[in-house]
């Protein structure tokens, strides 16, 4: 009776505790109940004033701002009408003005804090476009961890960063920011970035808010020129464009951009489709949107609104719940809810959001959690994070072609000649989108070779030219004063190697800066040639932001290197590849063209209606080039030799696809592959790319190992989405390809059954 009494003691116990545990609510149920007590007790200018964004506009240590406009943003800083400020860093400029809006305004709401850290923020990582060319998440998540820890130790909590747009068009300047041609690697890296940026939770002190952008289509700008119109079927959206954002939403990224181009004819601030129907519907996506740059005023530039007011309507009514530096919702919305041209419910709906993310990062516990003057002393450019960089650098060099193995060089190398002017420059191997960075402050290939003590002799061969304001402008390698060549050719024609350092300068890629032709910029291609006519022993180091066209190289230079614009540790890791202290593993996340008249050029194609040479004439081709890219998709070489053999498809009790492939190393180095999985459906409801990307790994293997790659591929990898978005997985014929690149491939046929 005892034991009876003792049990269903315990039996209450358990339930009193089960009952306890079902009604405590989530952390997000928390929040959302934190975000409605203090939405309820905001005026409506309050709400308004935190879907405002200003870029900073005063020395905030400094005496107060005299300027009218700047009086009148530090008014409304002081009446909480502001909810996020950019371009504000340091620990003592943050906290100033964090201080106004905490202690001065009515509720005391704290601001955001956004920058766009996009490859490091003091330690300078490699441009995005390098880093995916090492196809190592785990270096990306550890380059995006880095820059958020530098970042949150001078005040930011919010980066604009990843942008996440796939391009296929590298006249597009902004190729660098990206992740390439490919949706499905660039799913992979959007989440590895937020991941990074992020951290394990928004609440640490080292975590900061990503910002997936722009949504959507910007790389598909027509002719490769930044902020032009973007016209493509919902097909291409939903395949292509989109991945990345749905990846990176699925990670937890804290906010999304909208685009400066159009879609549909309609502007993306003003997208409602986007914005509302994709993102926040169909995703249900709980973080805010923010207009990129000034984008909500350019409506009235394309026009599709008459002025800012109808500019502030539109955008709020689509889901562009902040305003970037377009000063409409600050100026209008209050009007316009007055009017009922906005409803209050989209104010609040968009308020909300905001606030929600300054929960998650803890503001309102803490609203100097960012202002540790410790952490701005201690945790900028640390030893860790430059060896950080330097790993990651040395993965994102790319071979590109090696002819009668002359790399990699000895370290004895007598009769070194090392020509262009960018061996020596510390500028611009830090790229662009590098605002933190010291000027210079990048280590040249020049002072790598020094500190290497290896023997070299060096001539400049061409000049940079710089703009007015001391900032390189677009011909900012010399185009017309060729005086200095006669040096340059004497050197390499008493040199046994000659190493030549070309390319463009780290701000002749970026926003704005599109390029109707892709070669060598300035005079380097004279120079090149005219170094080759003397000594044709050249070993052509690479420093780009963008595929180029470098046809003639391919053809004539026995090793070239495309070595990007790698950052703080560029020099070390171009050295550490050339002379074979690492060897180089990268591979192509764009397809090189051969000529301008390629692009765009990608290798995820359609197939057309007449495919192949079926006539002389009447198929789809150049009559003056081929069609084949100069390097494809996935296409990198090592300094050992990768065999792929026995591919085997094998289908699994669950349903999966279980692909496996033997790898071995044929040569004498260890060496890393990237194997790469390919399928092709061969009839569809609608027409599917030649090959899509599906799996890949990164492979080590020491000389003469093999090892079996495994791949398993669940049934979803075979879909697509139709155009209306509607993802479906048809049964029938598809080809299975594996190998080193897009285009070096073993292939097997499989069906995939009801």
């Amino acid at each position: 009776m005892k034991l009876n009494k003792r049990v269903t003691f315990l039996v209450f116990i358990v339930l009193g505790y089960q009952s306890t545990f079902a009604q405590k609510p989530s952390s997000v149920e928390v929040t959302d109940q934190k975000v409605s007590k203090l939405l309820a007790q905001m005026t409506l200018e309050e709400k308004i004033g935190q879907m405002n964004q200003y870029n900073g506009f005063w020395e905030s240590t400094g005496p107060l701002p005299q300027e009218e406009s700047a009086k009148l943003k530090y008014e409304h800083l002081k009446k909480g009408w502001v909810g996020a400020v950019l371009n504000v860093t340091g620990v003592d400029n943050v906290r100033r003005i964090q201080e106004i809006v905490v202690n001065e305004s009515r509720l005391g709401i704290p601001l955001l804090f956004g920058s766009d850290v996009i490859h490091g923020y003091k330690t300078i990582f490699p441009i995005p476009l390098a880093e995916s060319a090492s196809w190592d998440l785990k270096a990306i998540e550890q380059s995006a961890r880095i820059a958020a820890v530098e970042a949150a130790a001078v005040g930011i909590n919010w980066t604009f960063a990843p942008m996440v747009d796939i391009s296929r068009d590298a006249r597009w300047g902004r190729v660098m920011e990206g992740a390439g041609e490919d949706p499905f690697l660039g799913a992979k890296i959007a989440a590895a970035r937020v991941k990074g940026f992020q951290g394990e939770s928004l609440s640490f002190p080292t975590s900061i808010a990503a910002c997936a952008k722009h949504f959507a289509g910007y790389g598909f700008a027509e002719s490769g020129k930044d902020y032009n119109t973007v016209d493509i079927g919902t097909y291409t959206l939903y395949n292509t464009v989109l991945p990345p954002f749905k990846s990176a939403a699925d990670a937890g990224v804290a906010t999304f951009m909208n685009s400066f181009n159009v879609l549909n004819g309609v502007p993306a601030t003003a997208n409602s489709f986007l914005q509302r129907d994709i993102l926040k519907k169909k995703w249900a996506y709980r973080g805010f949107v923010v207009s990129d740059w000034g984008s909500g005023k350019e409506m009235i530039d394309h026009g599709f609104a008459a002025d800012l007011k109808q500019v502030a309507e539109l955008s709020a009514n689509a889901g562009s719940d902040m305003d970037m530096e377009s000063y409409a919702y600050i100026n209008h919305l209050k009007t316009l809810v007055e009017e009922g041209k906005v409803d209050l419910k989209v104010i609040d709906e968009a308020v909300s959001r905001i606030l929600r993310l300054k929960f998650e990062l803890g503001l309102f516990d803490n609203p100097y959690k960012y202002c540790n003057f410790k952490a701005e002393k201690s945790n900028l450019l640390t030893p860790e994070h430059r060896a950080a960089a330097l790993d990651v650098a040395k993965k994102s060099i790319v071979l590109l072609k090696n002819k009668n193995n002359l790399l990699p060089l000895k370290k004895s190398q007598k009769n070194l000649a090392v020509i262009g002017v960018l061996a020596s420059d510390k500028n611009s191997p830090l790229g662009n989108w590098r605002l933190a960075a010291t000027d210079s402050s990048a280590v040249s290939v020049t002072d790598a070779l020094s500190a290497a003590k290896i023997s070299y002799s060096y001539a400049k061969g061409v000049e940079l030219v710089y703009g007015k304001t001391n900032f390189p402008d677009e011909l900012s390698i010399n185009t017309k004063d060729s005086s200095e060549f006669a040096q340059a050719v004497a050197l390499a024609k008493q040199s046994e190697v000659v190493m030549m350092v070309l390319g463009e300068h780290g701000m002749q890629s970026g926003e704005g800066r599109s390029r109707a032709s892709l070669t060598l910029p300035g005079l380097q291609q004279q120079l090149l040639e005219a170094v080759y006519r003397v000594n044709p022993n050249i070993v052509l180091v690479l420093m780009n932001g963008r595929p180029l066209d470098i046809s003639w190289a391919d053809e004539h230079i026995p090793a070239i290197v495309e070595a990007w614009q790698l950052g703080t540790s560029s020099g070390t890791a171009i050295t550490q590849v050339l002379f074979g202290d690492y060897n180089p593993s990268g591979k192509l996340t764009m397809s090189f063209p051969r000529s301008v008249g390629q692009v765009p050029i990608y290798y995820n194609h359609f197939a057309s209606g007449r495919p192949g040479p079926k006539a002389e004439v009447f198929w789809s081709h150049y009559t003056d080039e081929s069609n084949k890219p100069l390097y494809p998709f996935g296409y990198g070489l090592s300094y050992t030799e990768f065999s792929y053999a026995d591919l085997q498809l094998e289908e699994q009790l669950s349903g999966k696809l279980k692909v496996s492939v033997k790898l071995t190393n044929k040569g004498g180095r260890s060496g890393e592959e990237v194997v790469q999985l390919f399928l092709h459906d061969q009839v569809a409801s609608q027409v599917r790319p030649v090959k899509e990307l599906k799996a890949f790994e990164k492979v080590l293997l020491a000389p003469g190992e093999t090892k079996l790659v495994v791949f398993e591929l669940d049934s979803t990898e075979f879909g697509f989405y139709d155009q209306y978005g509607k993802f479906i997985v048809e049964p029938g014929e598809f080809e299975i390809m594996v190998g080193g690149s897009s285009e070096d491939l073993l292939k097997k046929n499989w069906t995939l059954r009801k």
